[in-house]
């Protein structure tokens, strides 16, 4: 995936995210839901483009 394709999604999740905590509260299934999934998107970015960037 495209580091500005992945960049997108995660801004994406993370704007629904805040939605849905406005609209339902930070206990809400649905929050937890798109929490881990944003924590799974900022994985994702973090094993391809931040580890690399520390490895020699």
């Amino acid at each position: 995936m495209l580091k500005n394709d992945l960049l997108h999604l995660i801004e994406k999740k993370r704007a629904e995210l805040i939605e849905v905590v406005n609209q339902n509260g930070f206990t809400s299934a649905i929050a937890i839901r798109y929490s881990q999934e944003l924590d799974q998107l900022l994985n994702e970015y973090n094993r391809i483009y931040i580890k690399k960037a520390y490895t020699y």
